[in-house]
């Protein structure tokens, strides 16, 4: 039986009936995925430093961009704003009606972006756009007018350089799109002059991405709320800076505190400096289509986890320590065992590992497996979700100690499926915490988010108001 290592705070699977030689592997396979106290703190600590880094110059690993955003939700707020949401297959238009006392009603609709739209010339897409709202407006009986124009939020979740708060220029496009005559462009002004000459009656007046939206959101119902946080497919972190930190802001006045940060995490420690990379992460950079970037989120991000256990399964294959050394078409193609496999295969908890049993049989078509081979899987998983919650707390930590926040605790905001459906990553992520953090982290409450995106587009927009 494999021994556990006592900085593992997490209890692992333990194997039945195992040869010498598959315990050998796995205990050194363990090791390596493992982050200690020590380690885990030496993490936060660089992470914070290059958080400094990124405040104080342009062009920095951690770009930490400035989203000029300078309210502060108190929940207090009230009134009736627009949303407009691009990052997909589709497109979300929402009416978002603040109704004060930190409550939100929505109405909403989407719409699906062709791929002719996506890769063709980019006029036609923002002209989609504003046909889109004015059919939004129609269809929801919502009025307006040339003199008193509706507030839209524009959540835009593409890479911008952003100037101000409703200015953003495209640095290049992700997703699958392409449009031409985008990149280099304001979007804002581009959305802007479709409305205008359809004679659509509305202002865009915030742009915003998916993780400031919903450090706004979680803000507008919880006043103490430090940090907005994605942790899914992708992953990031915005949250409020005190302006006089921002050092590379060197001509912008303004008679508020603070201003909203959007981290762009996900590339923390592309230099290879902290980050506990093993073979397989090698592996999974060296075959993506951006390697030697986004260092973090290949750690951490839904995306990728399933990419990097497949990666030890078939080192453990090609050593004939698993499935007698046989795999499948469907294990040999790159990111077919799905983060969402991993999930399942974490929350078995039958004898015999039954729902792991028809994932690697069914799903994956693999030979018939033993419960050893299924318990290795298990142990596995494990290991890369253990990882990478403890990762993310190492960057939520690293946040955390750059602001003063008050005896009283604060609040942080997450969305995403790896928080809301990988098992125990909420629990993982508070054990990390309590390690960086001490005593101090139980006054840390880590809450679900959802719909940042679309309700805290509405309140960016009305804080530009």
């Amino acid at each position: 039986m494999t021994p556990i290592p006592l900085t593992f705070t997490d209890k692992l699977q333990e194997f039945n009936d195992c040869s010498e030689s598959q315990k050998s592997a796995i205990d050194e396979i363990t090791k390596e995925f493992e982050i200690n106290t020590d380690k885990l703190k030496k993490i936060s600590e660089h992470f914070r430093n290059e958080m400094n880094k990124g405040l104080e110059k342009h062009g920095q690993t951690v770009a930490m961009v400035p989203s000029y955003v300078t309210g502060i939700p108190t929940g207090k707020e009230v009134g009736t704003f627009l949303a407009l949401d691009l990052g997909g297959t589709n497109l979300r238009m929402c009416q978002v009606n603040l109704e004060g006392d930190g409550k939100v009603s929505v109405r909403q609709q989407k719409y699906k972006v062709s791929d002719s739209l996506k890769n063709g010339d980019a006029r036609h897409l923002f002209d989609y756009l504003a046909d889109c709202v004015d059919k939004f407006l129609s269809e929801f009986n919502i009025s307006s007018s040339a003199e008193d124009k509706l507030k839209l939020g524009f959540t835009f979740s593409f890479p911008v350089d952003q100037t101000a708060i409703n200015k953003g220029n495209l640095i290049y496009w992700t997703k699958g799109y392409t449009a031409s005559g985008a990149v280099g462009k304001d979007v804002v002004f581009m959305l802007q002059d479709s409305l205008n000459r359809k004679v659509v009656p509305v202002e865009v007046t915030a742009l915003v991405n998916d993780t400031v939206g919903t450090l706004l959101a979680h803000a507008y119902k919880h006043s103490n709320t430090l940090l907005g946080v994605i942790l899914g497919t992708g992953t990031n972190g915005a949250y409020f800076e005190k302006i006089s930190n921002i050092k590379k802001l060197k001509s912008f006045s303004s008679n508020a505190d603070h201003m909203v940060i959007n981290i762009e995490w996900g590339a923390f420690d592309n230099e290879r400096k902290v980050l506990p990379l093993t073979m397989f992460d090698n592996k999974l950079d060296r075959k993506s289509n951006n390697p030697r970037k986004q260092a973090l989120e290949k750690f951490i991000s839904g995306m990728y986890l399933g990419e990097i256990a497949r990666n030890v399964l078939l080192n453990l294959i090609d050593r004939t320590l698993l499935f007698d050394g046989f795999s499948s078409k469907d294990l040999n193609n790159q990111y077919y065992f799905e983060t969402e496999y991993m999930s399942t295969i974490e929350a078995d908890d039958t004898n015999t590992l039954e729902k792991t049993k028809r994932i690697l049989e069914e799903s994956l078509n693999l030979p018939s497996t033993t419960l050893t081979d299924r318990q290795i899987v298990k142990r596995v998983c494990q290991l890369v979700g253990l990882r990478a919650a403890r990762l993310s707390a190492a960057a939520l930590s690293a946040v955390i100690s750059q602001c003063n926040v008050p005896e009283s605790g604060c609040n942080i905001g997450i969305d995403g499926s790896l928080f809301l459906f990988y098992p125990s990553f909420k629990e993982r992520i508070k054990r990390a915490l309590k390690e960086c953090l001490g005593p101090n982290a139980d006054k840390i409450e880590l809450d679900l988010a959802p719909d940042g995106s679309g309700v805290g587009a509405a309140l960016a927009a009305m804080l530009s108001a």
